[in-house]
């Protein structure tokens, strides 16, 4: 399915995708698992080329979470290089495509500072343009967003700055308030599970999974992903009773 075959008048206004499968793309031919990770930019920028076409106001993308930094430390180090490098090639397409680029995550150590300059110029590039949102999940985590939110809210409920914590509360004080809730989460490669990504935001989204692993993926793989979410009926916890009127 090509893009703009899909209904435009329903098109999720939040995508959320788990990339996963970078490295079992590169040990099906038998190349290090760091050419998978070089391989998943290209799908991801197409990706991104694709979101703009059919409308899609904001795509969060799981790029390194907070229980990465276990992995083989080369890997690790390689997957930071890289990011940095794809900060240092991409910033300025991005902001000609009016794509503002944001960046969820912790950033204290063990991120090296150098990398989080980079994302704070990023930021402060695209941060006028209103095509599409890019939000990067980058040291990631929701249960550490969610403590982080918590903390942050008990500090001022004891300060006197806020009078309660409820849900609001929390939600104010999470990495992007600006955020919209999640209408379809995608995950490639065909895990089928969420590992820690926007508990909150995504509390209502739409799941698919699809068996395509990440670096094969492309916006003609995310418009089948949209046109799964087309076909759902969204019900937020509400009941409905479909009416069949027998004609005769």
């Amino acid at each position: 399915m090509h893009p703009v075959d899909a209904d435009r008048d329903l098109v999720p206004g939040h995508v959320a995708i788990i990339m996963d499968g970078n490295g079992r793309w590169a040990n099906q031919r038998g190349l290090p698992r760091n050419d998978g990770h070089e391989a998943g930019e290209a799908a991801l920028f197409d990706t991104v080329e694709g979101a703009i076409e059919l409308g899609i106001r904001e795509l969060t993308v799981y790029a390194f979470s907070s229980e990465n930094w276990k992995r083989p430390a080369s890997e690790v180090k390689f997957l930071l290089n890289f990011n940095e490098s794809l900060l240092l090639r991409r910033a300025d397409e991005l902001h000609e495509r009016g794509v503002r680029v944001r960046f969820i995550g912790r950033r204290g150590r063990p991120v090296p500072r150098r990398l989080v300059k980079l994302i704070e110029s990023t930021e402060a590039l695209t941060g006028d343009d209103e095509r599409m949102t890019l939000r990067i999940a980058f040291n990631y985590g929701g249960q550490h967003e969610i403590a982080d939110a918590a903390k942050a809210a008990a500090e001022d409920l004891a300060s006197g700055e806020l009078k309660r914590i409820d849900a609001r509360a929390i939600e104010a004080r999470l990495y992007d308030p600006g955020m919209s809730p999640v209408d379809l989460l995608v995950r490639t490669s065909g895990e089928q599970r969420l590992s820690n990504f926007l508990p909150l935001q995504a509390a209502y989204a739409e799941l698919v999974f699809t068996d395509t692993l990440w670096p094969d993926f492309d916006r003609h793989e995310l418009a089948r992903c949209v046109a799964t979410y087309q076909a759902r009926e969204r019900r937020f916890g509400r009941a409905v009773d479909k009416v069949i009127t027998i004609r005769g």
